[in-house]
C-alpha cells in the first residue's frame, strides 16, 4: 500500500508539472473601451512586464493624450506570482500604482490607483491575434 500512495503522489506531481501554464503576455492588448492598445512584453531578467502605449482611438476626447502615444506605460513591474505584475504604471500622463493580472490565454486586467483614492480597474484582450 505504500508503494501504491508513491506512486500516486508522483503522478501528481508529474500531472501538476505538465499542466498548461498562462500563455506569454507579450502582444498588443486592447482596453475593454476599444480606445486604447497597449503593447506589452516581458522585459529584464524575463519576470518583468514592460509596455508602450501604441494606439488610440480618433474619438474627440482621445486628441488630448496623442503626445502620449509610443510612450513607456511602464517599464518594469515586477511579478507578483504567475501571471500577475505589480508595480508604476504611466498611463495618459498619470502616474499610478497598480497591478496587470493574466486571466487566460486572451484576457488581462489592469487595475492602478492614482493618488491612492482614485482607481479604475479595465480588462484587457489581446489584440494581435
Amino acid at each position: 500500500m505504500r508503494g501504491f500512495g508513491r506512486a500516486i503522489v508522483a503522478l501528481g506531481l508529474v500531472m501538476a508539472s505538465v499542466a498548461p501554464a498562462l500563455a506569454s503576455p507579450n502582444g498588443v492588448w486592447e482596453l475593454e473601451t476599444r480606445d486604447t492598445r497597449i503593447q506589452l512584453q516581458l522585459c529584464g531578467d524575463g519576470t518583468k512586464l514592460c509596455g508602450t502605449l501604441v494606439w488610440l482611438s480618433d474619438a474627440d476626447y482621445n486628441k488630448q493624450y496623442q503626445r502620449y502615444l509610443n510612450t513607456p506605460v511602464t517599464t518594469g513591474m515586477a511579478q507578483a506570482g504567475e501571471g500577475r505584475w505589480k508595480g508604476k504604471l504611466r498611463l495618459l500622463g498619470y502616474d499610478m500604482s497598480g497591478s496587470i493580472t493574466q486571466q487566460s490565454e486572451d484576457q488581462m486586467t489592469l487595475s492602478g490607483c492614482a493618488f491612492v483614492v482614485v482607481c479604475k480597474t479595465y480588462q484587457m484582450y489581446r489584440h494581435d491575434k
